[in-house]
């Protein structure tokens, strides 16, 4: 199946359903592949976005070894990788600074509008965010934290693995993200991700619908509807 079709039926659910459906798939899944810490959300409205994954690395603490039009010149070759390839794009930016992770913004207005340019639907980072007002209404930054400088930000290396509060993300991998945070798996599991979340839906609707609308509902029918009786 086409890439962006499989892309468009998992829009359709939240990135808590999606980590259900790959729990059904694999029990191990419930420990790794998604993010385990809090983000600051930039869009929380938007409906998920959904991408092949575009990976990068970056630093901000100290200065790159290379001068102002080598970093041009490489920061062209950056933009140039996310450009290739299926559309939608994802793109995954580790920082690298360890503790000192976010101390200086690579996201604001500039990459922000650049990157949706490009055919990204967002990003998923452990940097940081600034330009908040100025930002694009329909591009989604899960960042780490607020920050006003970008210090001595540059670009490290990208299309290679990555880590981002423990969600490791191959380039070309598909990354599903809201709110709640991200998650990623690879494309040949999509098919199957969607079958299986569609069954977990399905699954829980008898219990919710008897509790959005819970007249005549007793305790007793209650776990009669939970144990599938």
């Amino acid at each position: 199946m086409d890439i962006r079709i499989l892309i468009a039926k998992l829009k359709i659910f939240d990135t808590p359903t999606i980590c259900n459906a790959l729990e059904m798939i694999d029990q191990d899944r419930r420990n790794f592949g998604y993010t385990d810490e809090s983000f600051f959300c930039l869009n929380p409205q938007m409906d998920p976005i959904v991408g092949i994954a575009k990976t990068a690395t970056i630093r901000s603490l100290r200065p790159s070894t290379l001068t102002p039009d080598e970093l041009k010149q490489e920061r062209v070759k950056y933009y140039s990788y996310v450009y290739d390839g299926e559309l939608p794009k994802i793109v995954v930016m580790q920082d690298l600074d360890g503790l000192r992770h976010g101390h200086g913004v690579f996201w604001g207005e500039f990459n922000s509008r650049v990157h949706r340019y490009l055919g990204c639907e967002g990003v998923i980072t452990d940097g940081s965010v600034r330009d908040v007002p100025n930002l694009p209404t329909d591009f989604q930054i899960l960042a780490s934290a607020l920050r006003p400088s970008h210090a001595n930000i540059h670009i490290v290396d990208y299309g290679k693995q990555v880590n981002v509060y423990s969600m490791v993300v191959n380039p070309g991998s598909i990354v599903h993200a809201d709110l709640h945070g991200a998650v990623t798996f690879d494309v040949t599991l999509a098919e199957q991700v969607i079958e299986c979340a569609h069954q977990f839906v399905e699954s829980e609707r008898t219990v919710l619908n008897a509790c959005k609308n819970p007249s005549g509902l007793t305790f007793e029918k209650l776990i009669e509807l939970y144990l599938g009786r």
